[in-house]
């Protein structure tokens, strides 16, 4: 491990290999393009026919992507002076084993691998885009050698410079550092096995942090900071525990809703409460029977003089009890089949206590019980007569739910990545912590190449997923259209976190399936990430039917 098995020209070599891989990349397409397409135009019936390969195509296209903005992250540090050993290996393993996994099969869950051939290419076209930098970066990238030196170099809690070459942005993330392991990390197990909603004085600390208000824009009574202060603050909130770093997940998708789609009086009346933490929202979109298929959507909400009267049934909504907003998904006009009948209301609601969750007339509410995820709770909502002010239809226009809901998405996702991140890193720190201590066979556990080897590349892939959702918050940021990039990044990063828990929790050992230790929590936090806010298979499909309609 005192050898440093740094690829000679390393940025060259990665610059290189990432051309080639693109030009990969265009014949793929060309050949996903002859299968899917009809008369020149994407056909639904053949992207579903061929599923397997369009969302292949969707990992492919974020490994790319990955390996692109890895390149710009080292670049962007060897101009700055600050491109280390570490930082260097970090990529060399990146590509290395990124382009082994492309030419060899990606891995789109524990039991699919897709594979060049899944996309029409045989062995004549992949041997035609080949190179000598990318074949080297295949064979010596990411070996047991590089593996055990980045290990040794990440051993004292270093895990790479994020590069965010922002001065502000660093002293946030070293404010909500200390603030979360002040205030979260000791606490967050015990809430967890409780099973206890987060207690609201944490809730009041983070809203005099400005948590609740850091996108929405000043004159609203926000920060205005942008979508890489988002990634930043939930990073090290979501490190701490995925209960608080999601807290901030409901006002930014109210707050994105109203700056966007509300009217004058709806931004005065909401924005500058949900900033400061006055108005706890919760998002009330998903039911029983539709899941992702919100054209299916039934709940109803009929105009009555001055209100709206709500009926149906809505599950899966988070942190429903505590919260005093809900914005409200419904179906406003039922001739209009599909997205067209679909309204968004700005619902008031009570704020419920634990001996009466839902005190509102016309609503009812049961628990969900579920594995982690726990901080804020999960609900099954039922209305019957709800009354919402029919002021509060969001834009004051009927008709436009599902386009407004639609403007939050790259930002929902965005946030959801940074999430991911955030749990990646505290699998890994948890998992470092544990194999410097556990003792076995006379030396730790960290000792053994087969742990620091796991361990080195949880440090690589979660540097991937975190340069990635950065590249997704500053398109946004650039008020760039990113609804692709924030879903690569969201694909990405909810891998890696599970990779990362569960990983962790085999270095842990028999005592990792014991609840007392924090890894059990992780592992059921990490799980959920690849679910919420657009299942892997639903992110896959939004990124594979973009990609494959540009035509550049």
């Amino acid at each position: 491990m005192t050898d440093t098995p740094l690829l000679p020209h390393l940025l060259n070599a990665c610059r290189n290999a990432l051309a080639t891989v693109q030009e990969l990349d265009a014949v793929v397409k060309g050949k996903l393009r002859r299968m899917l397409e009809r008369n020149g135009d994407l056909d639904g019936e053949l992207l579903e026919r061929h599923q397997f390969a369009a969302h292949g195509y969707a990992w492919f296209a974020t490994y790319v992507a990955a390996l692109t903005q890895m390149q710009g992250w080292a670049e962007r540090l060897e101009a700055a002076g600050r491109l280390g050993e570490l930082e260097g290996l970090m990529l060399q393993a990146a590509f290395g084993e990124y382009l082994s996994q492309i030419y060899g099969g990606i891995p789109m869950s524990q039991g699919e691998m897709v594979r060049l051939v899944d996309f029409g290419l045989d062995s004549t076209d992949r041997h035609q885009v080949q190179s000598h930098d990318l074949s080297v970066l295949r064979e010596q990238g990411n070996t047991e050698a590089v593996r055990s030196r980045i290990a040794a170099l990440i051993k004292d809690g270093n895990y790479g410079d994020a590069s965010l070459a922002d001065e502000t942005l660093e002293l946030v993330r070293d404010q909500f550092r200390k603030f979360a392991e002040a205030e979260v990390i000791p606490f967050a197990h015990d809430w967890h096995l409780k099973d206890e909603l987060i207690p609201l004085p944490v809730v009041e600390q983070m809203a005099e942090m400005g948590v609740f208000g850091l996108t929405i824009p000043e004159e609203w009574g926000g920060l205005g900071m942008g979508k890489m202060a988002m990634c930043v603050v939930t990073e090290e909130l979501s490190r701490a525990y995925i209960g608080v770093g999601s807290l901030g997940t409901r006002s930014e998708i109210a707050g994105e809703l109203i700056r966007l789609g509300g009217t004058p009086e709806q931004k005065e009346t909401f924005l500058p409460r949900i900033a400061s933490g006055e108005i706890l929202p919760t998002a009330v979109f998903t039911e029983p029977n539709t899941g992702s298929d919100l054209a299916s959507l039934r709940t109803r909400a009929m105009r009555d003089g001055d209100v709206y009267r709500v009926t149906g049934n809505k599950t899966w909504i988070t942190h429903a009890s505590r919260s005093d907003l809900m914005t409200l998904l419904v179906r406003t006009n039922p001739d209009r089949k599909g997205y067209q009948g679909l309204s968004m209301l700005l619902a008031p609601k009570p704020r419920g206590t634990e001996a009466d969750p839902f005190p509102a007339e016309g609503m009812t509410g049961g628990e969900i019980k579920v594995l982690g995820y726990r901080g804020m709770k999960e609900y099954e909502l039922g209305f019957d007569g709800f009354e919402v002010p029919a002021a509060n239809l969001l834009g004051g226009e009927e008709g436009q739910g599902f386009k407004q809901l639609m403007a939050t998405f790259e930002s929902a996702r965005i946030q959801t990545a940074a999430r991911a991140v955030g749990v990646a890193q505290c699998a890994m720190e948890t998992g470092m912590r544990y194999a410097q201590e556990r003792i076995q066979f006379a030396k730790p556990l960290y000792a053994f190449p087969r742990v620091h080897g796991k361990l080195a590349w949880m440090a690589v892939e979660t540097m991937v997923a975190r340069q990635l959702s950065y590249f997704a918050a500053r398109e946004k940021d650039s008020d760039r259209r990113c609804d692709i990039e924030a879903g690569m990044a969201k694909l990405l990063a909810a891998r890696v976190a599970w990779a990362n828990a569960d990983n962790a929790l085999q270095i842990h050992g028999g005592n990792g399936y014991a609840e007392e230790y924090p890894i059990s929590r992780i592992l059921c936090d990490a799980r959920i990430l690849n679910i919420f806010e657009g299942a892997a298979e639903i992110q896959a499909q939004v990124v594979a039917r973009g990609l494959l309609a540009r035509r550049n």
